[in-house]
């Protein structure tokens, strides 16, 4: 018999926490080895925890909606069925002890008579887990209106249960709150001057516009409110970030790509039989733009206050699309220094976890420069948003055939070429109008002057 303290992972290089999203077991469960436990989430991706060891789940320490240390226990697995090791889950109730002084916060807002639970002072410096900024966010909670809401996770924290009980009676308080002040200011207006009377009949005009504007936001007709996932709600917000951090600026190129096509379709086949893998257009598009930041490596930069950070590692970000529609974006590390049937396997490694969710938060972290295939959806072009803390972003338009002035030493004549569009979209602080457009016409140079004799 052997009680095994089960830890929250590191999961990834910057990653010091994380925010329990799901138990998929629960306690009494039997599971084995590297069998999935829990779901987690940080502010890079949402990744499924698996058992160090096999065996029943015994405790589980932590809740739905905590925030974890990486390295603090998170459940207790024993080995086998016995439970002749009572003392050690009691060393594990330690912890646990902490939230029950605070439980009494509860009773505080019931005694007060359905008004909302504050913090006498505020608890500035608190860390915030991305689950609960983004519920205060949804809910019109300002920074320093969070401030003052009690937590009960470890030092402290607001958890997902603190913020919505938090929400629930926040919403009864004011309409409480309201009904008295009315009266006085309608009691107050023939006892006040005539001049006095219009500030408080303006009060409650200005306040309830607010109001109002909540049920304006009405829906007539046939339709369906589809509520946003938690990544939807963060690709939200990053993009809104992005737009508003750098001004974006975005140039185009026209690529003649018939050789890459060419020397794809010639290459795919053989490259499926062997591999067992596609042969895509990504991994070229990829390789020719490490080429282009090799040659204009401040491309590969970024913006930290007044200075800008260089990145020596040319670390490629791809957007992968998932089936529910959402984009995450993994990253190849150090693109340049791989051949191109390396990126080739990277490329399909990276794209085939994303859509399985099996995506680490290193796969997300640390990109220096992203590209994104909006062919692959038939667009011919688009104008990509930043990847912050990234200056730059590329999208690889639709290969199209079109007619084309070909140049020959016995003269110019007209034949059907490939064509696609470049968009190169890059942070205007930085990056002028002439080192973003050189860039991409390097890369489209690159494309252009694909060598059709190389192998892989």
């Amino acid at each position: 018999m052997a009680l095994v303290e089960m830890v929250m992972p590191k999961m990834g290089e910057s990653i010091m926490e994380g925010t329990v999203l799901k138990w998929l077991k629960n306690v009494g469960d039997s599971i084995e080895q590297d069998e999935s436990v829990l779901e987690v989430a940080t502010d890079k991706v949402d990744t499924e925890v698996p058992a160090i060891q096999g065996g029943v789940l015994k405790e589980i320490l932590v809740q739905e909606g905590d925030v974890v240390a990486v390295g603090a226990p998170i459940a207790i697995i024993s080995t086998n069925g016995e439970d002749t090791a009572a003392p050690a889950p009691a060393a594990t109730e330690a912890p646990a002890a902490a939230p029950a002084p605070q439980a009494a916060a509860q009773p505080a807002a019931e005694s007060s008579n359905g008004s909302v639970a504050k913090l006498d002072q505020p608890a500035s410096g608190r860390f915030y887990s991305p689950l609960v900024l983004n519920i205060a966010r949804e809910e019109g909670i300002s920074m320093q209106e969070l401030e003052y809401v009690p937590g009960t996770g470890k030092e402290g924290r607001v958890s997902k249960k603190d913020i919505l009980t938090y929400v629930e009676s926040r919403k009864n308080a004011p309409q409480q709150a309201a009904a008295p002040q009315a009266q006085p200011q309608t009691q107050a207006a023939p006892a006040a001057a005539p001049q006095a009377a219009p500030a408080p009949v303006a009060q409650p005009q200005t306040q309830a516009a607010p109001a109002a504007s909540k049920p304006a936001a009405s829906y007539s007709g046939n339709v369906e409110i589809i509520e946003m996932d938690r990544m939807r709600k963060m690709i939200a917000d990053r993009m809104v970030d992005s737009k508003r951090i750098s001004p974006h600026v975005t140039s185009f190129v026209e690529a003649d790509v018939t050789n890459v096509v060419n020397w794809r379709n010639k290459w795919k086949n053989e490259y499926k039989r062997r591999e067992g893998e596609n042969l895509t257009f990504t991994p070229i598009f990829i390789d020719a733009i490490a080429k282009a930041i090799k040659d204009f490596p401040m491309i590969n930069v970024s913006v930290d206050g007044g200075n800008i950070i260089r990145h020596k590692d040319i670390n490629i970000g791809m957007a992968v699309a998932l089936p529910s529609g959402n984009l995450i974006v993994p990253n190849i590390k150090n693109a340049d220094q791989l051949n191109l049937n390396g990126l080739t396997k990277k490329v399909n490694d990276l794209a085939n976890r994303g859509r399985i969710n099996k995506l680490t938060p290193d796969d997300l972290s640390g990109g220096t420069y992203t590209v994104s295939n909006v062919g692959s959806f038939g667009n011919v072009m688009g104008t990509p948003i930043i990847m912050q803390p990234q200056v730059a972003i590329m999208a690889v338009g639709a290969i199209k055939k079109k007619p084309a002035v070909i140049e020959t030493p016995e003269g110019d004549l007209i034949g059907i070429r490939h064509f696609m569009f470049l968009s190169h979209s890059y942070d205007h602080r930085v990056v002028d109008g002439s080192l973003g457009g050189m860039f991409v016409r390097r890369v489209a140079d690159y494309l252009e002057n694909w060598d059709v004799n190389q192998t892989i």
